[in-house]
């Protein structure tokens, strides 16, 4: 893992932040692309644990300018890649008779179409290297619903759909691609979550960033892995919900 170039979009705050920073910690060359600069670079490392090197690059996924932009920079920079992680990704709840076009193409060219033009700018820099991971974050919500969600189970559901197939197409490249899909991962303030929130997962409690970012180590140790998509949600998409007599 080490002398490796990590990409995570979206790594300035709540999951990409957590991500971008069990990366660092491992001594990993980490590429943060994200809109906004993290407000503060030092405490993605604990002190005394070896670090790597964070950089920054400005980017917008919704753009595809500014993707060719950022692997143009990576390339410059590092000369290939080794690990891409698709974080980035929003969501606009509303209901279907609400949503106009523009709000579901900016969901969709955020979150979707982002992840499939990060993946293919990112072949030829995996090539470079001999293969490569990319890690794609879905979600629970690319299976199950609430109302006015539409934008972005859409998303969510492409982006596995998506990473299955960019297996197929890349496993000749020595590129594997898998997708994680989050529970509920509370990137606020934990302290103020309830008992009943807890008790909702089998697992006993609602889920941090440091689980995803965890799964994210895995996968890009485990080459057999491919095309998969791991639920990461305390078995809360498996926990039967009824009202008893």
């Amino acid at each position: 893992m080490k002398n490796t170039t990590v990409l995570v979009t979206g790594g300035s705050r709540g999951i990409g932040r957590e991500i971008a920073g069990r990366f660092l910690k491992r001594g990993n060359e980490v590429v943060i692309a994200d809109r906004e600069a993290p407000a503060d670079v030092a405490s993605y490392c604990e002190s005394g644990v070896e670090k790597g090197r964070l950089t920054f690059i400005r980017t917008d996924i919704s753009k595809p300018d500014d993707i060719t932009r950022l692997f143009r920079e990576i390339s410059r920079l590092f000369g290939g890649l080794d690990i891409l992680v698709n974080n980035a990704g929003f969501g606009i709840w509303k209901m279907p008779e609400d949503l106009s076009v523009g709000e579901w193409d900016s969901v969709i060219d955020t979150n979707l179409r982002g992840t499939f033009l990060c993946s293919r700018e990112a072949i030829t820099l995996m090539k470079s290297r001999g293969g490569g991971y990319i890690i794609n974050i879905a979600s629970t919500r690319a299976f199950m619903s609430e109302p006015g969600s539409e934008a972005y189970a859409a998303s969510k559901g492409g982006i596995i759909a998506l990473t299955h197939a960019l297996a197929a197409s890349l496993a000749p490249y020595g590129i594997r691609v898998n997708s994680i899909s989050p529970g509920w991962i509370e990137t606020g303030d934990y302290g103020s979550l309830r008992e009943r929130d807890h008790s909702q997962h089998f697992s006993g409690r609602v889920g941090r960033p440091s689980d995803i970012a965890a799964a994210c180590v895995f996968l890009a140790e485990n080459d057999f892995i491919n095309g998969a998509n791991l639920t990461i949600d305390g078995g809360m998409t498996r926990k039967m919900i009824y009202e008893p007599d």
